[in-house]
């Protein structure tokens, strides 16, 4: 039995245009209902969401001022969820208010929304290698999908799509996000492979009016908030490795002072640097579950950990004594451990957020 689909439609100062196209979109299937959010548009403009509120299957929430993209879906995610049951509706699909969003895509992702077997997010992919797609939009997204990867392992080919389509489930994931404006989209995409939700990229159509000169989007304070929220889990795990290996240091110069008294130079080094890892590693533990990865709890999230740490000291003693004699003892071996290091640091955060700290996926 299908079920009903609701488009979503976050609106700041659109013109009559955006009345034709939610009657279009109603009238293209009969189990198609639609939330227009008046995100703090003109006074004047007013008068086109009394037309939308008229329309039948269509309902109209009015932000008194601009509370921004995120905020809107948002609102519009909590309407939804409190009107209609997980039986009367297979999700929530989000369309921007340009009509840049070809009616046709959207009843192509309504379909896929009603087959979803599990919890799904669909992202409405462009094509940027068209000549007529704004430089901007093209590098910016570009640029975003590579940084996004490197972050977080999974290549989506359009970040910045706003047409998508949320199962049930996933809908009341979101509500709870970060974010008020463009970077809650983000958000959204981190939460998905953060929880091992399939993501399904259909093609859609690549429309752009007046080189795309309507968008509200700022280059500038929004791309920065877009890249804020992409790095701020990578910064936090940066700042714990380097806490982590300043107490190394720290607790390893004690401990050596301590022993050097009664035993050796070989046996103090030697209990020094275990004593020190220990409760170096304790503490770089405790912050990347508690405060970077924010990880449920978990009894084998330690016993990956430890794996992990043990695999990075073996991988990295093997790859520093391979890259000494490759290059023939010509750089100092610190040198290259600092590389090798690099390297795995960036691999260790993978693996920690994908393995030791990351969710189990989620099922419907």
């Amino acid at each position: 039995m299908k079920r009903k689909t609701v488009v979503l439609i976050p609106s700041l100062n659109p013109d009559k245009d955006l009345v034709k196209y939610v009657k279009k979109l109603v009238n293209s299937n009969s189990l198609i209902e639609v939330i227009v959010v008046n995100d703090g548009s003109r006074k004047e403009l007013k008068e086109i969401f009394d037309e939308i509120e008229k329309i039948k299957r269509c309902v109209v929430l009015t932000h008194a001022i601009n509370l921004g993209k995120g905020r809107a879906l948002k609102n519009g995610f909590n309407y939804f969820i409190n009107n209609y049951s997980v039986d009367e509706a297979n999700g929530i699909i989000t369309a921007d208010s340009d009509g840049q969003h070809a009616i046709d895509d959207i009843i192509k992702i309504a379909a896929e929304l009603n087959e979803a077997k599990e919890e799904t997010l669909i992202l409405g992919t462009r094509d940027f290698n068209l000549e007529y797609v704004p430089f901007k939009s093209r590098k910016g997204n570009k640029i975003t999908t590579q940084v996004f990867k490197l972050l977080y392992g999974k290549k989506i080919n359009d970040t910045q799509t706003g047409l998508r389509g949320l199962t049930y489930e996933f809908v009341k994931d979101c509500i709870a996000l970060d974010g008020e404006r463009f970077e809650y989209e983000i958000n959204m995409l981190i939460e998905a492979v953060k929880r091992k939700i399939k993501i399904s990229e259909p093609t859609i159509e690549t429309i752009y009016f007046n080189n795309n000169s309507e968008t509200h989007f700022r280059p500038i304070k929004d791309s920065l908030k877009i890249y804020n929220v992409m790095f701020k889990k990578f910064f936090k795990f940066a700042f714990s490795g380097i806490s982590s290996a300043v107490l190394d240091i720290l607790l390893f110069t004690i401990f050596y002072g301590i022993a050097d008294t009664f035993l050796g130079d070989t046996a103090s080094i030697l209990i020094a640097t275990v004593g020190a890892r220990i409760f170096s590693s304790l503490f770089n533990y405790s912050v990347n579950k508690n405060i970077v990865f924010n990880a449920d709890k978990s009894n084998n999230t330690i016993v990956k950990y430890y794996i992990l740490c043990a695999c990075q000291t073996f991988a990295s003693w093997g790859l520093v004594n391979l890259g000494y004699h490759f290059l023939d003892k010509f750089i100092h071996p610190s040198v290259v451990k600092i590389v090798v290091d690099a390297i795995l640091f960036l691999v260790s955060f993978q693996i920690q957020q994908k393995w030791v700290f990351g969710l189990k996926r989620k099922e419907k």
